[in-house]
């Protein structure tokens, strides 16, 4: 892997802080899914990710937290195309038997997270399966960067691995059809940035818009892009640093995705943390298979 930027991702110090919010975000899901009970809607539920969050420290959010149920995880609209209005959670109420993701970015003085969690409530055969094949894609991503792929390259890797298992890319409905994008530190040095904290514009931060725009053209410069999708400004290596990355995939009007944070060095690529629901997940199931065979 070569990947020689003149960047270098955040020190130790800056990792685990990172990590920490990742950490909460990833408790915050845990505990509000368990919480939910057939009836409760979206917007409920978004509501009760926010408000965990501020009762845990967090001052301020990448994007606002969102919640989606039923056909909705696998961005199905019941009336036309999927459009970026969808993303906001609805009155949808969540009834037994159905999937539902949901996605926190909380900022923890100034260090981002970003983070997808999938789950059901009661069971659901499909939602089972492609939580299982899931894990695939987890080991494909560092692997395809480790050997020297370009953001574009792992993206179709990607696509490749959802075709051969039989399901639907679903970030391709993503704005902008991303797979992920870079993350760091939002410093407050200025005075406009305190003003920017809490507010929110089309779902996400004041500060995200400005520090996105700044990257989109400082790295477009360079010819690279903060943003991860499969178009030209993503045939690159992925530049050292932090990148949130959310395989999300579907069958039918069921969807599932993970979403966490990656590690990029000059040589590597890794996981931040492996001590994550959907990681105890599979090496659960991993354990069990193993104690049968």
């Amino acid at each position: 892997m070569s990947n020689k930027t003149g960047r270098t991702p955040p020190g130790p110090e800056a990792l685990e802080r990172h990590r920490e919010a990742q950490a909460l975000a990833y408790r915050c899901a845990e505990t509000v899914g368990a919480g939910l009970e057939a009836g409760v809607t979206e917007r409920e539920t978004a509501r009760r990710m926010r408000r965990f969050l501020r009762d845990n420290g967090v001052e301020d959010f990448f994007h606002i937290p969102f919640a989606w149920f039923g056909e909705r995880t696998a961005f199905r609209a019941q009336k036309g195309p999927w459009t970026p209005l969808h993303f906001f959670p609805t009155n949808k109420r969540l009834e037994d038997g159905m999937s539902y993701v949901l996605d926190c970015s909380p900022v923890v003085d100034g260090y981002v997270a970003d983070i997808g969690y999938a789950g059901v409530l009661g069971e659901n055969r499909i939602f089972e399966a492609l939580m299982r094949d899931l894990a695939e894609y987890r080991t494909l991503i560092p692997e395809r960067i480790k050997a020297g792929d370009t953001l574009a390259e792992v993206y179709a890797a990607v696509d490749t691995l959802i075709a051969r298992q039989g399901y639907e890319s679903r970030h391709k409905v993503y704005p902008g059809r991303v797979i992920g994008h870079q993350v760091g530190h939002m410093s407050q040095r200025r005075a406009v940035s305190n003003f920017m904290v809490g507010r929110y514009a089309f779902g996400f931060g004041l500060r995200t818009l400005e520090t996105l725009g700044r990257e989109i053209v400082t790295e477009g410069i360079k010819g690279r892009s903060p943003l991860w999708a499969d178009g030209r400004a993503s045939r690159h290596a992925p530049t050292p640093g932090l990148w949130a990355v959310e395989p999300h995939i579907g069958f039918r009007d069921v969807g599932v995705k993970f979403e966490e944070l990656l590690v990029v060095t000059e040589d590597d690529a890794y996981w931040l943390d492996d001590d994550l629901p959907h990681v105890r997940r599979w090496q659960s199931a991993a354990a069990t298979e193993g104690a049968y065979t």
